[in-house]
């Protein structure tokens, strides 16, 4: 149902093929004037339709970008999988011609306009209603933004794949090569097929394209670019067919708009409280750590969540190969690393972690250790800066092994300085698939007698019962005898803490700007904040903490941008997702032409309607990344 190729219509005699050339001549001659107006479903009719396939059944439907994309997804009886349709406005051969020219004769105004900023979407109307008037069109609105939707699509989106980055289910998009289905990783039905296919030559074009709009550069003698595009997902992009031989391939992977935080953890079951709770008063007290596992298992997204325990002002620097990292914290320098420009030369993440400590960081952040970098981190470590880490390892003993060997090279003397090791894993539980933190552990001294590092398990993932267990930890000891405490003290801490964050969790503050706001006035006055969550569990006078009518103003230290009462969102359904946030709002019947165009205002879809059952994926944990 896309507009890429002209929708065959219901065959037309030679008589009324020859009226209707008569009438455009016509309208060309004496010109046309377009009376542009919004989209009204009711008057104007969908703007797509579909019917499934023989033998598929129809399993869920919803908006990706009301009111012209939809998507269906669709149950291949015969073959037992589900299929991904992305549904786009229908055009008849002449709006299809009318496109492509539309398409050439847009192109230089745009290229040419004073303003070098991308045409925005009202700008791409006007264009298209002066050119229809131009050409003696008279359009109707249906066809109108029809022609427009391709246009913002192709010019401001993402082409063909628009459809499928505005879907907050997808996790995924990989192509494979030429004239293959992509494929996307779905939320709800895992690894699916779709009915989007490239040509070669549309393929190796659109593949420079993404390279371009990410202002990096690919080429034959180049092939392979790994790259951010602008909407920030991750894009791993290969030209041609002598690295890949089916032809050119791309994958992306989406990341959420907004960090997740510690509080979304929790709720997902990836982390307990308590984890959290320790994991607080660790990096309050310049523990290091470093977050493994295996592709997907949510490293990158978990520390960047606990970062936001980092206590407000102190110096943090982030170091990258692709951007990914997002703090809410005042005193933040980010560096990522660039390939050589020119007559530069390139500058890697050893570049810029030997000019970090340069800047004196208190805490360094590095998106992810495998080579001579590791050596510098550990230096940093052992010269007192506080460092989080990521690696691709499914085990203490594999981390270790590791970081000890070809190519990193660690020294088992300095390994000796990294505190904590969270191994995170990607499982299968009640026919979903979730994140979990596997161990948490410690690491310790040398042993005398047998030269091998120490390292002890605080917390264990119990998948029998999906739970976490937990054991005596020697930081903990360590943080109570730097800080003088007496044990009954460090458990008041622990306490405090673990208070504080289900009050959060029970209140559903999600949102990273007032997380952090709530944490860094945990960090200015805790008597306080705990007296108010005492008071709201009492249900005595007084506002609970974190509650949506509290005022902005009173939320302690944020920084020069402190977060308000609409900064509120939405929990999405349990999985630890980047892109999966409030997903229920795009849930929305397409084929309701007299419902809202606005999704979020659109009657929802009765699950009942799902052959296969409820869609909800309340209980599943499936998206997330690195």
């Amino acid at each position: 149902m896309s507009g890429d190729a002209a929708d065959a219509t219901a065959e037309d005699s030679p008589l009324s093929t020859l009226r209707r050339r008569l009438e455009r001549t016509i309208e060309v001659l004496r010109g046309a004037d377009l009376d542009v107006r919004p989209f009204l479903p009711g008057e104007d009719g969908p703007l797509a339709s579909f019917d499934p396939p023989p033998d598929h059944e129809e399993v869920d439907r919803y908006w990706v970008n009301a009111p012209y994309a939809y998507v269906v997804v669709t149950y291949d009886t015969e073959d037992d999988n589900h299929v991904y349709h992305v549904v786009e406005p229908e055009l008849d051969d002449f709006e299809f011609e009318l496109l492509q020219r539309v398409v050439d004769d847009i192109r230089d105004p745009l290229l040419f306009r004073d303003d070098p900023n991308e045409a925005d979407d009202e700008t791409l109307r006007d264009e298209l209603a002066a050119l229809l008037e131009q050409y003696g069109v008279d359009a109707s609105m249906s066809t109108f933004h029809a022609l427009s939707y391709y246009l913002r699509r192709d010019f401001r989106g993402y082409g063909k794949v628009d459809a499928l980055l505005s879907d907050r289910h997808i996790e995924d998009i990989s192509c494979d090569g030429y004239d293959l289905p992509i494929f996307v990783y779905h939320d709800e039905y895992s690894d699916i097929e779709t009915n989007v296919v490239f040509g070669p030559d549309e393929l190796d074009n659109y593949v420079i394209r993404l390279a371009q709009r990410s202002g990096r550069h690919i080429s034959v003698g180049d092939p392979i670019v790994e790259t951010t595009l602008p909407d920030g997902s991750r894009a791993e992009l290969a030209l041609g067919e002598e690295v890949t031989p089916r032809g050119s391939a791309f994958t992306i992977r989406q990341y959420a708009e907004e960090p997740f935080t510690p509080i979304d953890l929790i709720e997902y079951g990836t982390f307990s409280i308590e984890q959290m709770a320790y994991f607080w008063l660790c990096i309050e007290h310049n523990k290091s750590l470093i977050f493994a596992g295996g592709t997907a298992s949510g490293k990158t997204t978990s520390m960047n969540a606990v970062s936001m325990f980092i206590p407000p002002r102190s110096k943090v620097l982030t170091i990258e190969d692709t951007r990914e990292l997002s703090l809410y914290h005042d005193n933040w320098l980010s560096s990522v690393t660039r390939e050589r420009m020119g007559e530069g030369e390139d500058i890697d993440m050893y570049d810029l972690l030997r000019s970090a400590l340069r800047h004196r960081p208190e805490y360094i952040i590095v998106g992810e250790v495998r080579g001579e970098e590791a050596l510098t981190l550990f230096q940093a470590m052992n010269t007192g800066h506080t460092t989080f880490s990521t690696m691709h390892a499914d085990s203490i003993e594999t981390v270790i092994n590791r970081l000890e060997n070809e190519p990193i090279n660690v020294p088992r003397a300095m390994v000796r300085s990294l505190d904590l090791l969270s191994v995170q894993t990607l499982a299968r539980f009640e026919g979903g698939r979730v994140r979990r933190a596997k161990t948490v552990g410690e690491i310790g001294g040398i042993d005398q007698r047998t030269g091998e590092l120490d390292y002890s398990s605080v917390f264990e993932w119990e998948a029998g019962s999906d739970s976490f267990a937990s054991r005596d930890s020697s930081l903990l000891d360590e943080i109570q005898s730097e800080r003088g405490w007496s044990r009954a003290e460090l458990l008041s801490e622990l306490r405090d803490r673990r208070r504080f964050l289900e009050h959060l969790h029970d209140r559903g503050v999600t949102d990273y700007r007032r997380f952090t706001a709530l944490v860094n006035e945990y960090y200015a006055d805790a008597d306080r904040v705990m007296a108010r969550i005492e008071e709201a569990e009492d249900g005595t006078e007084g506002e609970a903490l974190g509650s949506d009518t509290a005022d902005p103003a009173d939320l302690g230290p944020t920084g020069p941008t402190g977060p308000t009462a609409d900064d509120d969102r939405a929990v999405g359904p349990a999985g630890d997702d980047p892109t999966d946030r409030d997903r229920s709002a795009d849930r929305n019947d397409p084929t309701d032409p007299g419902g809202s165009t606005d999704p979020d205002d659109s009657p929802e879809l009765d699950d009942s309607t799902n052959p296969n059952g409820s869609t909800d994926s309340g209980g599943s944990d499936t998206g997330g990344g690195d």
